[in-house]
């Protein structure tokens, strides 16, 4: 048996200001990538309209940044460097915040645990002053040369904590967190041109700029890819802008989120993000997007951690629920707003020719015929163009066919505007729509992709507005095997199928019998489209026949596998009308740019690409 631990009573202590100085260090400086968040937000706070940052192996052995803010007086920098000094609260009260430091503890902070050095210089001065502070200990402000501004120099970071610089990473990965933190700062401060070097070489130069230009250089895109947004719900605003669902990556790290210009990262608001790019994007990836949050400052606690990232809403669900309409709104636009994915092709030198694919014969042709390796369909002068040619009713299997027209031949000039997805001039491999655009552009659309979106959205619609899809009876009722699990969680949610026009009873262990399915669809792979929402509905383990919140996360993945089991599918020939239809119906349905599962529907291939492709340009 053990013996119990010897006990000697603590007694509490005063710690001295040197150690109350490193915990709090710590807290504030957790990483180089902290330190020069805090100091430039502090070069914005000052007013500053050109930052220039300079770092060596990502801010471990120095962070120099330099501003032309309003500067400081000697009697100022010995109070910065103080703890909870600060010229940011002008009164008791942590409620009207408007700049992004107000704590004034990251100066203190640094220059406890790294060597700092401060130069700086109002405007009404004739010299600059310049304070050190190395490793706790400050060393009085002395005259120095300097423009109006002020230069905050920090070296050996951590040289006094070697606990916290033994856990840093390598230069490589700290540089990548510094370069993230002055992204989010430069699109909280497009009036400030900023400029960062990393060891020399210049990470970005950026001018003063407009908020999409800024948006734009920050995400990496053209002002023309961006979707504007502005929503207003009583106090609160929404705006910014938001990459398409064409646009996406591996990971977070394209989603920056502004709250009152402070850059944050807050869980619920990413939630939200996730929510509102669900039904367009591909599982596994990330939207793009710069997001700017107005809220009324009584509204909102920005006092919750010392690195200030993290915010506390008085009202989470109006703010969710904004960010969630406003992006669904935003990108329920149809093909006609833009979108697609402009195809990109590597340099002709480094193209690898595939072997040529089997050749493509119309049905009852002889194998000694000429070859046709696509389906070739003229565009017709009216039918592509004209509003009142595409039908309104869905383009499934059981769908009657199109009018035939006569088509005639038209240059890219003649085409309409109004619809930019152009005019169908051939179908490839009985797949793949090829079109051309007014602009001359060539649109490869896929056809089962397209009109899976098509179809989905038609269904939301449909159940949206009237809350139950129009059924139709099979002639024979048809029994389905299913594992137990999936029948029976079929069956516990047959009230909600119902609803979908998918009529149920049990029939025996494992095997269910169907009687009606949508209308919409039509009676085709009766048995894939089941077994798929069984597998939908079995994949919850916290289903059950009480829980409806539970059926509505899945409402929206059921009817997008319904839609996919009755769209056209690949492989089958289209007529020239039924193309053109196909596109029209894609520029004013929502979210056409993808799929259900988020692929995309279309690409677009340029003129340039194409001379690229052909060794025109480089």
């Amino acid at each position: 048996m053990s013996e119990a631990p010897s006990f000697s009573r603590p007694t509490i202590r005063r710690l001295s200001g040197h150690v109350i100085d490193l915990i709090a260090a710590g807290e504030v400086i957790e990483r180089p990538a902290a330190a020069l968040k805090e100091l430039v937000e502090n070069a914005i706070d000052a007013g500053a309209t050109r930052i220039v940052v300079a770092l060596r192996a990502g801010g471990t052995d120095r962070i120099d940044v330099t501003d032309n803010g309003c500067g400081m007086t000697p009697v100022e920098l010995e109070l910065a460097v103080e703890r909870h000094c600060t010229s940011k609260l002008q009164d008791d009260h942590l409620v009207q915040i408007r700049t992004l430091g107000f704590r004034g503890e990251a100066l203190p902070s640094i220059g406890a645990s790294a060597r700092l050095s401060i130069t700086s210089r109002t405007p009404d001065s004739d010299t600059a002053w310049c304070i050190r502070v190395d490793g706790g200990v400050i060393t009085s402000p002395q005259p120095a040369s300097g423009p109006v501004g002020t230069r905050i120099v920090v070296t050996d970071l951590f040289f006094a904590t070697p606990a916290r610089r033994k856990f840093l990473k390598s230069a490589r990965v700290e540089s990548g967190h510094a370069e993230s933190v002055m992204r989010r700062l430069a699109l909280s401060a497009p009036h400030c041109a900023m400029r960062v070097l990393l060891d020399d070489k210049v990470l970005f130069d950026l001018p003063e700029q407009s908020p999409i230009s800024r948006a734009a250089s920050i995400l990496d895109t053209t002002p023309d890819t961006l979707i504007p947004l502005d929503e207003q719900r009583g106090a609160v605003r929404l705006s910014g802008f938001a990459c398409g669902p064409a646009r996406t990556r591996a990971t977070g790290s394209g989603q920056f989120i502004l709250v009152n210009n402070r850059p944050v990262t807050d869980p619920m608001l990413r939630t939200a993000i996730r929510v509102a790019y669900r039904p367009v994007i591909e599982r596994g990836r990330f939207p793009v997007m710069a997001l700017h949050l107005k809220v009324p400052l009584e509204r909102l606690d920005v006092n919750v951690h010392p690195a200030k990232t993290e915010l506390r809403f008085a009202d989470e669900a109006e703010i969710r629920s904004l960010v969630i309409g406003g992006l669904g709104r935003a990108l329920g636009h149809g093909s006609k707003g833009g979108g697609g994915i402009h195809a990109s092709f590597a340099s002709r030198s480094s193209i690898v020719y595939p072997p040529r694919p089997p050749e493509i014969r119309p049905p009852g042709t002889s194998a000694t015929a000429p070859a046709l390796p696509l389906q070739a369909s003229l565009p017709t002068a009216s039918t592509p163009h004209s509003p009142q040619a595409a039908p309104r009713q869905g383009f499934a299997e059981t769908d009657p066919a199109f009018a035939p027209a006569a088509r005639a031949p038209q240059q890219p000039e003649a085409l309409d505007p109004a619809f930019p997805l152009g005019a169908s001039i051939a179908q490839v491999f009985d797949t793949y729509i090829l079109a051309l655009a007014p602009d001359g552009d060539l649109i490869l659309v896929d056809q089962h992709a397209a009109h899976e979106r098509l179809a989905h959205e038609r269904l939301r619609e449909q159940y949206a507005s009237g809350g139950t899809l129009r059924a139709q009876a099979l002639l024979l009722p048809e029994v389905v095997d299913l594992p137990r699990r999936e029948a029976e969680a079929l069956m516990a949610r047959a009230e909600d199928l119902a609803r979908l026009g998918i009529d149920l009873e049990s029939f025996g262990p494992g095997s269910v019998l169907l009687r009606s399915v949508p209308a919409l669809l039509g009676a085709q792979d009766i048995q894939g489209l089941l077994k798929d929402i069984a597998d939908e509905l079995a994949s919850d383990p916290d289903l059950d026949a009480a829980s409806t919140g539970s059926f509505a996360h899945h409402l929206d993945a059921i009817l997008a596998r319904m839609a996919c089991h009755g769209s056209i599918r690949a492989g089958r020939r289209l007529k020239p009308e039924e193309m053109d239809a196909l596109l029209r119906e894609m520029e004013r349905t929502p979210r056409a740019n993808t799929c259900s599962h988020g692929r995309p529907t279309w690409l677009r291939l340029t003129r340039r690409e194409l001379e690229r492709l052909f060794g025109r340009v480089k």
